[in-house]
């Protein structure tokens, strides 16, 4: 058996889990993420709406309120200092009788108990002005300006890469099997290595429960929740320019209609509880939930323009709450469980909290040096013309282009596979710089996408993945 030995073992590598990294890798310990897939964001956090929420929504004293109002807060810097898209666009949650109103305004009411500003509630007419596609139906709607939208896979990643500069290690294709309780810490069983460490970090998404069991008496249980969604082309990205959702029900805040960063539209996602906890399978009868929900509140959805439809899984705690904290009966081991929505916007917020705690717990001291920002890759079509011309005269290879539907070059993708925790697979190349996110969805700069990860790699092209160990895209050659 091989052995290795840290300070802090963080379990899962999805936004929570290098949310906690970043801010953990401040301290003078050692550090490690353990993640069973070949790349960080390959869950949860990969799936989901990409949306930054205002705060409103979560009953008041709740951890779901506090990290959620926190994490808002923290965005827009954290997108400055780790230069990942973000945008406040601002929400409208849509309200479609007189008789729901008064449900409407509960919602205002705990928006600012909870401490989030500049909520107001609109008329049918007003929402309209600012929003031309809202129908007919709506007649008020509660809009919360500090709203906003991220790019989940660019979040995650910059701050996996902030970590990894910082002196967090990365252990991909490794699954914790078993966790053995020590005097002075934890022994992690993942496959045939040892993790040795003083302190456990649970961020492992729908299988949160399955490793705090291993550990606690008091037993928590979680349902996979899955949520289809429809993802549009960018022709039909400027239909609005607010996120738009509906008065939220017992399953959640129900389809919503909202531009991404990157100029597409999306719509859901539905919410299903679901037995197996790998079950992100779309299928025709949720699609079609999602057109019919979304028409109710935007009128002209173009969904002819859909590129391609996906799902995700949200951790749902029995409870209906985060659970976040070192464990009572379990010292040293602290859980970031639960993290459905909120979750994403909640993930700066929970990182600074958890890694205080941590380091309290451990007597680690701060580094009196730490990197405290870092660079995305470059992106051509944010230069100038003559930028862009000086950016190909160093690098030819960012003057060929590969993904025709984004306009992604060669140089971007051997930036997205040689930079800092680079990527190891086609979609991990999708995931960094875009390539095989537009309209043909990969068909065209697959192939070539797979040359330059086997060149990068060293690699053979019949070992490129998708993603996963096992994804094979090639099965051999003539």
């Amino acid at each position: 058996m091989k052995e290795l030995n840290y300070d802090v073992a963080i379990i899962g590598g999805g936004v929570i889990g290098c949310a906690i990294a970043r801010e953990l890798s401040r301290y003078e310990l050692d550090i490690c993420v353990i993640e069973r897939e070949e790349d960080v964001c390959s869950g949860t956090s990969k799936a989901n709406s990409a949306i930054v929420h205002a705060g409103y929504d979560a009953a008041p004293g709740s951890l779901k309120a506090k990290f959620n109002v926190e994490g808002n807060r923290r965005m827009e810097q954290l997108s400055k200092d780790l230069d990942f898209p973000f945008q406040r666009n601002g929400s409208l949650v849509l309200c479609y009788s007189k008789e729901d109103q008064p449900a409407l305004q509960a919602l205002y009411e705990k928006g600012r108990i909870n401490g989030v500003t500049e909520l107001s509630i609109l008329t049918g007419e007003e929402v309209r002005k600012m929003e031309p596609n809202v129908t007919d139906e709506v007649v008020a709607a509660l809009y919360a300006p500090t709203g906003g939208i991220v790019c989940p896979f660019g979040l995650t990643i910059a701050l996996a890469e902030n970590a990894c500069d910082n002196g967090v290690e990365f252990l991909f294709g490794t699954q914790v099997s078993a966790i053995k309780k020590r005097e002075s810490g934890y022994d992690l069983m993942a496959g045939d290595t040892i993790i040795r460490t003083r302190c456990v970090v649970n961020a492992s998404g729908v299988y949160a429960d399955e490793i705090h069991n291993m550990v606690s008496e008091e037993k928590i249980h979680i349902t996979p929740r899955k949520g289809d969604y429809c993802l549009l082309d960018k022709e039909a990205g400027t239909l609005i320019s607010h996120t738009i959702f509906s008065l939220p029900g017992k399953m959640g805040k129900g389809v919503l209609v909202t531009p991404t960063v990157h100029g597409n539209l999306l719509t859901g996602p539905t919410a299903t509880d679901r037995d197996w906890k790998e079950d992100t399978a779309t299928t025709a009868e949720e699609l079609s939930q999602i057109t019919d929900k979304a028409k109710r509140g935007v009128k002209n959805i173009p969904f002819k323009k859909t590129i391609t439809s996906f799902s995700g899984l949200r951790a749902h705690e029995d409870h209906d709450e985060f659970i976040v904290g070192e464990v009572v009966d379990a010292k040293g081991f602290f859980d970031a469980a639960g993290m459905e929505s909120p979750g994403l916007s909640s993930a700066p917020a929970v990182g600074v909290w958890l890694a205080e705690k941590i380091a309290e717990r451990t007597g680690a001291r701060r580094k009196e040096q730490v990197i405290e920002t870092r660079k995305g890759p470059i992106d051509p079509r944010n230069l100038s013309f003559k930028e862009r011309e000086e950016l190909i005269k160093k690098d030819p290879r960012y003057g060929t282009i590969v993904c025709r539907c984004e306009g992604i070059s060669e140089g971007e993708i051997v930036d997205a596979v040689t930079r800092t925790l680079g990527a190891v697979s086609l979609d991990g190349v999708k995931r960094r710089v875009r390539a095989g996110m537009g309209r043909c969805q990969a068909g065209f700069c697959g192939p070539k996408t797979m040359e330059i990860l086997a060149r990068e790699t060293g690699k053979k092209m019949e070992d490129i993945t998708k993603n996963r160990p096992g994804s094979y895209l090639l099965t051999g050659k003539r």
